[in-house]
């Protein structure tokens, strides 16, 4: 096969071409490296990507994660794996790393991270969001969690497979990935439309998953996620002097009324087996779970379920968030126009004339001033959980956390639709330590205070190297 050694770009050099061969596989297979050895490793490579700060706020210029691919590289160099740079913009770079198996018709498997963060509000966090502090066995920093610990552990596993000298029958892929926190436009999107052939799998492991629940401490692992109908309000009333407003038509008014109206309108509910299953998993009193897996009562049940009620009603509701209003021009001057972004997050099986049916429902007779508009649609997507990669999966959750797995779908956005999407089962992976909270891992997404245990780094280190070599043979 054709192989290459990883290393960071150097100046000249051109996105998609293979660095120089690396070493020949050794002959006798080194033993699986010890859990305390991948969580040391693996720490030491969240550290350094979080330190890189590849913010992602949604401009092209942004997200710089050129930085975190030379750190994945760094990690994989003088290793026989074929690798590709990416870079459809200055900066937005990807890494996609092959180790070629030794039975082209043996399955193959695709590790997918992402190597950009979201913006941190400084003010709000106990330590510094880029220090990469490690604390009392808690690493601390933007990305912790959502998702270069998990990056880190993809690489970190890559690396200990390949430099073993073991022979996997099929192909393992490591992709680290630009632009997933604005879309996935310069990242895994991308690759998929233009390049596909680097990152064509049989099956893929992405973010989130392995969050305790309930006392008999199953683990969640995402095997779905919902889909997006991004729309905008474009509320029309009438300009006037802001003296007299009194009879006035308030752009800013009607679009209050008309969020309102949204945000309090209760659209249909659906009670799927994912749900049933997450429910079954709960420590719940028996009318509880009644309530919960009733349509009729679902809602005055959700405060039961404390920080987790949020997570209950986005994967049983379609759900609508206004995140963006744009409206007036000065203070004393009514405005006569105003824009709302709402964020629409549907469930599989829905439609865009769901859609828009929720929103006539709720804006009632305000329609005459309200336009929506956009007519995108991102179906949800959903992977079976029948399959050799999720029993792989299930076995090294057992193995490692004495624990079954329970499937859910994922209430936000992550690269595994794309593969979803084309047929090829993704899945949402992770195993963290007993002493996580589901509510508070939530929270941390996008949160302040991101941060991760050691000990979840080396469960979910460890129990990857299992899925993978079990997975590949």
């Amino acid at each position: 096969m054709t192989v290459a050694a990883a290393r960071p770009a150097a100046p000249g050099d051109r996105p998609g071409t293979r660095p120089t061969p690396g070493p020949h596989v050794l002959a006798d297979p080194a033993p699986a490296p010890s859990r305390t050895e991948l969580a040391g490793r693996t720490t030491e490579l969240l550290q350094a990507m979080i330190r890189n700060a590849c913010v992602n706020d949604g401009t092209v210029g942004s997200g710089h994660e050129a930085r975190n691919a030379r750190a994945v590289a760094d990690a994989l160099d003088g290793l026989d794996l074929e690798v590709e740079w990416v870079e459809p913009r200055p900066g937005r770079t990807s890494l996609v790393a092959r180790l070629r198996g030794t039975d082209p018709d043996a399955p193959s498997l695709a590790l997918v991270g992402h190597t950009d963060v979201v913006p941190v509000e400084p003010e709000g966090w106990t330590r510094d969001p880029f220090g990469g502090e490690l604390v009392d066995g808690w690493v601390w920093g933007r990305g912790a969690i959502d998702m270069l610990g998990l990056t880190s552990a993809f690489t970190v596993v890559t690396r200990a497979i390949a430099a073993s000298g073991r022979r996997l029958r099929g192909d393992l892929v490591l992709a680290a990935v630009a632009d997933e926190e604005h879309g996935s436009t310069w990242g895994v999107d991308w690759i998929t439309q233009h390049q596909y052939d680097l990152v064509d799998v049989d099956a893929v492991l992405t973010e989130s998953g392995g969050v305790p629940l309930g006392s008999r401490g199953s683990r969640t692992i995402a095997v779905g996620e919902k889909g997006g109908a991004g729309r905008r309000l474009r509320v029309v009333g009438r300009p006037g002097h802001g003296s007299g407003p009194y009879g006035s038509l308030n752009a800013i008014v009607l679009a209050a009324e008309a969020v309102r109206r949204i945000t309090a309108h209760r659209g249909p509910v659906v009670i799927g087996d994912l749900w049933r299953r997450y429910v079954d998993a709960l420590d719940l009193a028996p009318d509880v779970r009644a309530a919960l897996l009733d349509p009729a009562r679902i809602d005055d049940a959700l405060p039961e379920l404390g920080a987790l009620a949020s997570v209950a009603h986005a994967t049983t509701h379609t759900t609508v968030a206004p995140t963006v209003l744009h409206a007036g021009s000065k203070p004393n001057v009514i405005p006569g126009l105003a824009e709302v972004t709402l964020d629409i997050r549907v469930l599989p099986g829905a439609t865009p004339q769901d859609v828009a049916d929720l929103l006539d429902d709720a804006l009632g007779d305000l329609r005459e001033h309200v336009h929506v508009e956009g007519d995108w649609f991102g179906e949800a997507s959903q992977s079976p959980t029948d399959g050799a990669a999720y029993a792989a999966i299930e076995r090294a959750v057992r193995a490692h956390a004495g624990a079954d797995v329970v499937p859910v779908l994922g209430t936000g956005g992550t690269d595994g639709r794309f593969f979803r999407r084309r047929g090829v089962p993704a899945y949402g992976f992770g195993l963290l330590s007993e002493q996580w909270d589901p509510g508070v891992f939530r929270s941390l997404f996008h949160g302040n205070d991101e941060r991760v245990d050691v000990e979840s780094l080396g469960l979910t280190a460890t129990a990857l190297h299992d899925v993978v070599t079990s997975y590949l043979g």
